[in-house]
């Protein structure tokens, strides 16, 4: 543990970008992890269901408003969004990779593209960025994990990478902090 501080993280730690999702309660947990963890979260839309949704409002609770959240209209419209100021990596979430989150170089404000819980991401997208698809290791007849587990998972693994290489530390408190 380091620097017995109080001071937020400012920019975010990663970026969690959901593609149409389905289930507002995995949205709604989605973003209250987000929120406790320093993460900016983007929806691209269309969302199968209404953002003021009491179902997504009740799993985020009282953390909703603090959320750092981005809506896009469209794929093509967060793609777009990134162009003025590319992130240092773009992963793309996905059962069917061979890379796993613990193979990849890991980095601030990095963005973790998911798919919609039905199906996933696009097939066509997955195509297109063969060498940043990644996956969760599961066992080998499993099929996927819940959603909202996978972004937590991977919100914590980049956590441990950046404390890792020093871009976060950790108070006497045990809460994440900007490093000194």
């Amino acid at each position: 543990m380091t620097a017995p501080t109080s001071e937020p993280i400012v920019s975010p730690i990663a970026n969690i970008v959901l593609v149409n999702p389905e289930i507002p309660n995995n949205t709604g947990s989605i973003g209250r992890t987000c929120v406790a963890t320093g993460a900016a979260l983007h929806l691209v839309h269309p969302l199968a269901f209404d953002i003021d949704e009491k179902a997504c409002r009740r799993a985020g609770l009282d953390y909703w408003p603090r959320l750092n959240l981005t809506n896009h209209d469209s794929l093509e419209d967060y793609e777009s969004s990134k162009a003025p100021n590319p992130p240092t990596n773009t992963w793309y979430m996905t059962a069917r990779a061979s890379k796993t989150i613990f193979d990849i170089p890991i980095t601030k404000a990095d963005h973790f593209v998911f798919g919609k819980e039905s199906v996933g991401l696009p097939k066509p997208l997955l195509d297109a960025h063969p060498d940043q698809c990644v996956a969760i290791p599961i066992a080998p007849e499993e099929r996927s994990l819940n959603l909202s587990t996978a972004c937590a998972i991977t919100i914590y693994a980049c956590i441990q990478s950046l404390l890792a290489t020093n871009q976060i530390a950790i108070n006497d408190q045990g809460r994440l902090i900007p490093t000194p």
